[in-house]
């Protein structure tokens, strides 16, 4: 038997242990096992792995909804220019005043032969305000005190009434005439003197005169319908455009449902379109809704005549003057 060749015998003995264990030994080490006795559980119920799919209810929540109206912003644009602020009545006697320093002088021979009644008048004029513009007060401005152009305080030379009673002061031409007798006696022409900026209808608080209040814009108070319903058919008016300029939203206390639309009134929501009134006045003879009384009232008057609630939603579209 040759070295590659292993008895099996000897196999047999290297695949054993080294300790030798008997048969009670073996039995011993066996694991031990302990049967459970099996524990009684309730079947688990199979639920159905899709969602069932539940009918649509019919019932569906009210829908929110508001009552359109449209009223009409009638009003009385301003028919003279607004009063001068102190600062520009100032500002405009200096530029007046400063145009006749840079002017040339006044060449009266241009304008007036010598020995004319003409310049006789033109001399006794200028000697008086010593300038040849009439609305500066007394000032020269080629003489000494020329630089010196400017009002000191509580001078009145500024203000618009002084300036027109000189204006017509120069406006007064003295003729010299003869009576019977042959005496010769001076007589002054009558000028017309301009309207009053304050009216008749302003002393006597007239709200109801458009001839009032004429450098601001007048709005027309009354109840919120139509015009002609309201007004008369006496004013002449114009719709500005087709778009509002502002709107309101009214809300009430408490809502009005309405079941066959399933829905419910919260308010109103009012918008305002402009007009102008061109002419004629508000009658409110035969009105269609009972109304008594109307005003033309300015911004600041609404203020005082409104609710607040109302004077909110029309104090940024109304304008200042």
């Amino acid at each position: 038997m040759t070295r590659g060749h292993i008895p099996f015998q000897r196999l047999a003995s290297l695949s054993r242990p080294s300790t030798p264990t008997c048969f009670t030994c073996l039995r011993q080490n066996r694991p031990a096992s302990s049967a459970a006795a099996p524990l009684d559980t309730a079947p688990v119920e199979s639920f159905p792995t899709h969602r069932a799919i539940l009918p649509p209810t019919t019932s569906q929540p009210h829908s929110t909804t508001y009552k359109l109206k449209a009223s009409v912003l009638l009003s009385r644009p301003p028919l003279l220019t607004r009063h001068l602020t102190p600062f520009e009545k100032s500002y405009f006697l200096y530029q007046r005043r400063l145009n006749e320093r840079l002017a040339l002088p006044f060449t009266r021979y241009f304008y007036y032969q010598r020995g004319t009644p003409g310049e006789i008048e033109w001399k006794r004029k200028v000697r008086e305000r010593k300038t040849p513009a009439r609305d500066i007060g007394v000032y020269n401005a080629y003489g000494s005190e020329g630089w010196n152009d400017e009002l000191l305080v509580g001078d009145q030379v500024s203000e618009p009434e002084k300036q027109l009673e000189s204006l017509l002061k120069d406006a007064e031409v003295e003729v010299k005439e003869r009576d019977i007798q042959g005496e010769a006696k001076v007589v002054k022409e009558e000028v017309e003197r301009p309207m009053p900026r304050i009216t008749e209808a302003d002393k006597a608080g007239d709200m109801k005169s458009l001839n009032r209040a004429l450098q601001k814009t007048l709005f027309l108070v009354s109840a919120e319908r139509i015009i002609i319903q309201t007004g008369g058919v006496n004013m002449n008016t114009w719709v500005v455009g087709n778009i509002p300029i502002g709107h309101q939203v009214y809300n009430y206390a408490q809502g009005v449902a309405n079941e066959e639309k399933r829905s419910v009134l919260r308010g109103e929501k009012i918008f305002f379109m402009k007009a102008r009134i061109l002419a004629g006045q508000a009658n409110l003879k035969d009105n269609q809704f009972g109304l008594e009384d109307f005003q033309w009232l300015a911004k600041e008057e609404i203020q005082k005549a409104f609710h607040p609630r109302n004077w909110n939603a029309v104090k940024n579209i109304l304008p200042e003057r």
